[in-house]
């Protein structure tokens, strides 16, 4: 088992100020702030990964890729996904070629063992080149492997660490606390030239607190009104300026609203490239709502969305109040001159309707709850007389003195 060659030194950093990689990433079409620019400028210095946490859609790994493109490195990506397992990451063996290597070298072999006195000595034999057929020839490196192992810089981006298992989380312990892995059958590798290794979550589960601690970290939210609009127009989108800036706005007050998912930032320029292929001149509720599946991707999103559109687009659009404005063709069998007509003479609420309808003795005998009297006398505005109940009635009421069937 050998060693590689120990990490080297770094070339120059590619920025001399947090403002070079502001103006860096812009000419990559990433508008960055100066916090995000400032964690940026740390992790090419300080040659410590960067965890990027936030919602889905803001730009973490849009920034691992644009910042390959600005620093002249090859971007390698390890995509997270639940049940990996460490070899899917680090490396594998080529078995199948380590197969037909077998095959073609079998009359060699058989020369090595064909003096064996036994078969103990011909497996020693074997077992003596075995380190031929783990070497670094038949080693398949994954993402991992192929970052610590590559001549020329690069970027690495893990994405979505958040859905691996947690010991994947031990794995990058090592790798990204070190820059080295081992292979037990070959050695140590370690970087000759360190990578810039960017991690982003989702936050859908808590990740180790050691890895966070080895890691430079940044949360990454919905930007400002104003970011987003120069992300949006920084994309040539081909929609006007103002219909740009309206549609920010709308797709912000969508953010607020309880949705599944929340339209990312690339939602926002997909929708702004929808509506200027559509050749769309004005931003109304009809227009916005035949397309909102392009940002919104759930049906009970979609119908919340639909509803907060017209709101969206004009917030002093007069809504009309349930049970008015609407016509009478909804299973109310009434015409204008019912109890609810609205010429009553000023009387604009109803009062003096409601107020007749409250008088007492209005209904006949025992309607709607009222005291039943008893036959024979007449109808006294006073106390009523209550019809009286036998004690039989009663008991047949509450099926009291039945005989339970057998």
């Amino acid at each position: 088992m050998t060693d590689a060659v120990t990490a080297t030194e770094n070339p120059d950093p590619p920025f001399e100020s947090v403002q070079e990689v502001v103006d860096a990433l812009r000419e990559q079409g990433y508008i960055a702030d100066t916090r995000l620019a400032t964690t940026v400028f740390l992790l090419t210095r300080l040659d410590k990964p960067l965890l990027l946490e936030g919602p889905a859609g803001v730009g973490k790994t849009e920034l691992a890729k644009m910042l390959a493109l600005a620093t002249g490195r090859r971007l390698l990506r390890l995509q997270c996904y639940e049940g990996q397992d460490e070899t899917k990451a680090l490396y594998e063996w080529d078995y199948g070629k380590q197969l037909m290597y077998t095959q073609i070298l079998r009359e060699k072999i058989g020369q090595v063992v064909e003096d064996a006195p036994d078969l103990h000595t011909a497996v020693e034999r074997i077992g003596e080149n075995e380190s031929v057929f783990f070497s670094e020839r038949f080693l398949a490196p994954r993402p991992l492997l192929e970052a610590i192992r590559s001549e020329q810089p690069v970027v690495l981006l893990i994405d979505e660490v958040d859905r691996a298992d947690e010991a994947l989380e031990a794995v990058l312990l090592e790798t990204l606390g070190e820059f080295q892995i081992s292979v037990p059958e070959v050695g140590t590798f370690t970087a000759k030239q360190k990578p810039y290794v960017l991690l982003t979550s989702n936050n859908t589960r808590d990740l180790a607190a050691a890895l966070k601690r080895g890691c430079l970290h940044l949360f990454l939210d919905y930007p400002a009104a104003e970011r987003e609009l120069e992300i949006v127009r920084s994309k040539k989108t081909g929609l006007a300026d103002a219909l740009a800036e309206e549609l920010v706005n709308v797709v912000r007050g969508l953010r607020e609203l309880e949705l599944r998912k929340a339209p990312s930032i690339s939602e926002t320029i997909d929708w702004a490239r929808t509506l200027a292929v559509l050749g769309v001149d004005e931003l109304n509720a009809q227009v916005l709502s035949d397309t909102v599946s392009v940002v919104v991707k759930y049906d009970k999103d979609v119908r919340k969305a639909l509803d907060a559109l017209p709101r969206l687009v004009d917030p002093n659009a007069a809504v009309e109040e349930p049970g008015h404005g609407h016509g009478h063709g909804h299973g109310h069998g009434h015409g204008h001159d019912s109890d609810h007509s609205h010429d009553d003479g000023g009387d604009v609420d109803g009062r003096a309707k409601r107020a007749d309808k409250d008088t007492v003795g209005r209904h006949g005998e025992g309607a709607y709850g009222t005291p039943n009297y008893v036959k024979g006398t007449e109808k006294d505005p006073g106390p009523a007389t209550p019809r009286s109940v036998t004690p039989g009635q009663g008991s047949r009421s509450f099926g009291l003195g039945r005989k339970r069937a057998l």
